[in-house]
C-alpha cells in the first residue's frame, strides 16, 4: 500500500507541475481551487488502477463518493473562474511573494500554490486512496453505510449552498449585500461545512474498507484548514472589509456548524 500511495503522490505532483506550467503562461493561479477537487478524483483513480479496479462494494462506493464530490465541485469552481477571472486572494498571495520576497511569478506560483497544494490534497484524500487499495471486496458494515450517508449529506449541503450563493451573486439588486437566507442563514460557510461532512464520511467508509487509522490525518487537516487556516479565516478577513453589513451577520450567524441565528 505504501508503495502505491507513493505512486499516487508522484502522479499528483506531476499533475500540479503541468498546471503550474499553464499558470506561468497565463500568469494566473486562480484555477487551483478547481484542481484541488479534480486532483483528489485523479489520485483515487490512480489508486483504483493500481489496485486493478475497486474490489467490491466498499471500493466502488469510495471511488463513487470522491468522483461525485470532486467533479461537482471542480466543475463549479472552474466555471466560476472562467466567469469571474482572477481570484483576489491568490492575487494577494502571489503579489506579496513577488513584491516582498523577491520571487519571480513562476517561483511564487509553485511555492505558494501548486507545489504546496499537491501534497496537501493528496494527504486529505488518503482515506479514500488507502480504502480503495485495501478493499478486499467484503460487505460494508452498518457504520460504514452511516459514513456514506454523512458524505452524501455533505455533498448535498455544499451543492445547495453553492447554488444559493451563485443565484445571489447573479442578482444585480443584491450587489454589495450579505447573503443571509437559505443555508446561509444558519451557517456562514455551508460550503465548508459540506466539505467537512463529506471527508469525515469518506474517512469512515475508508476505515470500513481497511484503510489504516492513521489516514485520519486527512480529515483532521482539512478540518483545520477550513476553520483555522486558509478557509473561513482568510475569506472572512476579506469580507469584513468589503461588506458593510458583514459584522452584524457574523454576530448573529454560526461560524461553521449550522445553528438557528441569534436574536438581538
Amino acid at each position: 500500500m505504501l508503495t502505491n500511495l507513493a505512486i499516487t503522490l508522484a502522479a499528483v505532483v506531476g499533475l500540479m507541475g503541468l498546471c503550474w506550467l499553464y499558470s506561468t503562461r497565463i500568469r494566473d493561479v486562480s484555477f487551483i481551487d478547481a484542481i484541488w477537487a479534480y486532483g483528489m478524483v485523479y489520485a483515487v483513480a490512480i489508486a483504483a488502477v493500481l489496485n486493478g479496479g475497486p474490489a467490491g462494494v466498499m471500493g466502488w462506493l469510495l471511488a463513487g463518493l470522491v468522483v461525485l464530490w470532486g467533479l461537482r465541485l471542480g466543475t463549479h469552481l472552474i466555471l466560476r473562474w472562467r466567469r469571474l477571472g482572477r481570484d483576489p486572494r491568490y492575487e494577494r498571495i502571489i503579489g506579496h511573494a513577488i513584491e516582498k520576497q523577491g520571487m519571480s511569478f513562476a517561483k511564487a506560483a509553485w511555492w505558494r500554490a501548486f507545489g504546496m497544494q499537491g501534497p496537501l490534497l493528496w494527504g486529505v484524500c488518503l482515506p479514500a486512496q488507502a480504502g480503495v487499495l485495501a478493499d478486499a471486496g467484503g460487505a460494508l458494515p452498518l457504520w460504514g453505510w452511516a459514513g456514506a450517508a454523512l458524505a452524501l449529506f455533505g455533498i448535498a449541503f455544499e451543492s445547495i449552498g453553492d447554488a444559493q450563493l451563485e443565484a445571489f451573486r447573479k442578482d444585480p439588486s443584491k450587489r454589495g449585500q450579505v447573503l443571509d437566507t437559505g443555508l446561509w442563514r444558519y451557517t456562514r460557510h455551508p460550503n465548508y461545512f459540506g466539505d467537512f461532512c463529506t471527508w469525515w464520511g469518506i474517512f469512515v467508509v475508508g476505515i470500513a474498507a481497511g484503510a489504516p487509522v492513521w489516514t485520519v490525518v486527512g480529515p483532521l487537516f482539512l478540518s483545520f484548514t477550513l476553520t483555522r487556516w486558509s478557509g473561513a479565516p482568510m475569506l472572512e478577513k476579506s469580507l469584513r472589509k468589503q461588506r458593510p453589513g458583514y459584522e452584524d451577520y457574523v454576530r448573529r450567524t454560526s461560524g461553521f456548524v449550522p445553528w438557528p441565528p441569534r436574536r438581538g
